[in-house]
């Protein structure tokens, strides 16, 4: 079993890659959400314990979380490997799956880490913006509209939620880099973390991790993937 961990801030385009990789070589994307919804739906008991959590807003428990993994990777669909995409975010989770996965005589092959500096991930992060008549969205770079503010579909108000704002992304972020940062710390003591620059193109993104999965380069350190 091959297994891939993605790693990267959000807006880094990490789930981008894992989706573009797991087709071009053959393994199951694994994305924490989707995990979460389908073992709800599933009415599994791993799956009926994270729907107490995630029916009142709370975090569901590393424990609860690494068993839903580990019970997705028993599937057959996850023989031959899988691209773990949003976890693990700590080192204890990190530390967890290491143990599930020795138990079944596997291990990270590769942590690939999308690296993107700080201010553009506000910049992509802080650049949505809805129309309010009925939600279609908009981005500053990716997506404008042809006249500022304005909706191009139904000509009403665009507006930006507070969870899109630069403040607000900024301050998501101071607490969400802290345990990634941990995360690479643990993949590099492992040798097993690489690095590419998140900044270029998704064609070029996507070259490079599999360049970087094919010939491993040398390590990153904590100082060089800040």
């Amino acid at each position: 079993m091959k297994v891939y961990v993605m790693v990267g801030a959000p807006g880094a385009g990490k789930g981008t890659q894992a989706a573009i990789l797991a087709e071009r070589l053959g393994l199951r994307h694994l994305a924490s959400g989707d995990l979460f919804r389908e073992a709800v739906r599933s009415g599994t008991p791993v799956g009926l314990e994270a729907k107490r959590y995630m029916d009142r807003g709370a975090l569901v428990p590393d424990p609860v979380v690494i068993a839903m993994i580990d019970e997705r990777l028993d599937r057959s669909d996850a023989a031959a490997g899988v691209i773990l995409d949003g976890f693990p975010r700590t080192r204890p989770q990190a530390e967890s799956l290491d143990a599930a996965l020795a138990r079944r005589g596997a291990q990270v092959d590769a942590a690939l880490y999308v690296g993107v500096p700080e201010e553009e991930l506000v910049r992509r992060l802080s650049g949505r913006w809805i129309c309010r008549a009925a939600g279609h969205p908009y981005h500053d770079v990716s997506r404008p509209p042809r006249v500022p503010g304005i909706c191009d579909i139904d000509g009403s108000e665009l507006y930006q939620r507070d969870d899109d704002r630069p403040e607000t992304v900024r301050a998501r972020l101071a607490q969400q880099l802290e345990p990634m940062y941990d995360v690479i710390d643990h993949y590099t003591t492992q040798g097993v973390l690489v690095a590419v620059d998140g900044t270029q193109s998704i064609d070029d993104v996507t070259q490079a991790l599999l360049r970087a999965i094919a010939h491993p380069a040398r390590p990153v350190n904590r100082s060089e993937a800040a």
